[in-house]
């Protein structure tokens, strides 16, 4: 089973179970996230009002696994951004989509705007 990088708005889509939930929830035991995403999960989970220890339970308890951001990758997301500067995407965006392509594993995202961008890596689209 390989492995897949989840971008927040496709865990964001499987914890609201908002359309394309179901595409998710059998790649979990074989997702990973960059800690930018869970971040941005984080915090939109915390603007609906979810408390501290409820947010903590829902992402720990989903067993996705949080990859460190580091120095190597802001290097790539920053040359990332310069070419696809056009495109619109977040810097949390990149940051999925330059893990998928470090780990050779496709980036998965809610997002539809992302099937119109060449970033080198599978990108799968969850509705």
């Amino acid at each position: 089973m390989s492995e897949v990088v989840l971008d927040a708005s496709a865990m964001l889509a499987l914890v609201n179970g908002e359309a394309g939930s179901e595409r998710v929830a059998p790649m979990i035991p074989r997702a990973i996230m960059s800690a930018v995403n869970a971040a941005e999960v984080t915090g939109k989970l915390a603007d609906a009002g979810l408390p501290e220890d409820s947010i903590r339970a829902v992402v720990g308890g989903l067993g996705v696994r949080i990859v460190a951001f580091e120095d190597v990758q802001a290097f790539e997301v920053g040359l990332l951004r310069c070419r696809l500067a056009r495109s619109g995407l977040s810097l949390a965006d990149l940051c999925c989509l330059t893990l998928a392509r470090r780990l050779g594993a496709p980036a998965v995202t809610a997002d539809t705007a992302w099937q119109d961008v060449d970033a080198g890596v599978e990108i799968v689209t969850i509705r």
